[in-house]
């Protein structure tokens, strides 16, 4: 079964003192892109960066899932701390995936300068930092999910199938 791993760093949802609403958003948004049927392993955890990388960790290394999705802590606040945890743990980091978030940002808000979303790679996990506000994270879905299946496939994760109607992957022809 291929595991696909969902974050929501906040500490005000991990209290319950707000819904998690962009967590919920990551998993919708792969369904409509995903026909294979994946499993979610799900967290909302509190901008904690000790605790955001042993969850990465274990999302990795235990539950083996080939997507980990973080949703919050990217911005240039003091507790916003998910890609330093992401760095932390990763053996490769891959800057082109935030480089296209942001320019896809930019073309909705100025503020999107300020965003620090990146990616990285666990042994066989994918890690990708996104924002926190839902629509955000649905703009840097449709730019860099393309490339997500591919990718997933070189690091000798699970082959992802898309739906065409909803998102096209982007694999070279043999």
């Amino acid at each position: 079964m291929i595991k696909i791993g969902v974050i929501n760093v906040s500490d005000r949802a991990s209290a319950g003192i707000y819904e998690d609403i962009p967590g919920k958003a990551v998993v919708e948004t792969l369904k409509e892109y995903l026909i294979s049927e994946f499993e979610t392993v799900y967290r909302v955890i509190p901008d904690e960066q000790d605790l955001i990388s042993k969850t990465l960790i274990e999302m990795a290394d235990v539950h083996s899932c080939c997507l980990i999705v973080t949703t919050g802590g990217t911005g240039p606040a003091l507790r916003d701390v998910t890609p330093e945890a992401t760095e932390a743990v990763c053996q490769k980091m891959m800057p082109g995936f935030g480089e296209l978030m942001r320019q896809e940002s930019l073309k909705h808000v100025p503020t999107a300068i300020l965003s620090r979303q990146t990616a990285g790679i666990r042994n066989h996990s994918l890690i990708l930092n996104l924002p926190g506000k839902p629509k955000a994270i649905r703009q840097c879905l449709d730019a860099v999910f393309p490339a997500i299946p591919y990718c997933i496939d070189l690091i000798e994760g699970p082959y992802l199938v898309c739906n065409q109607e909803n998102i096209k992957e982007f694999r070279p022809k043999a």
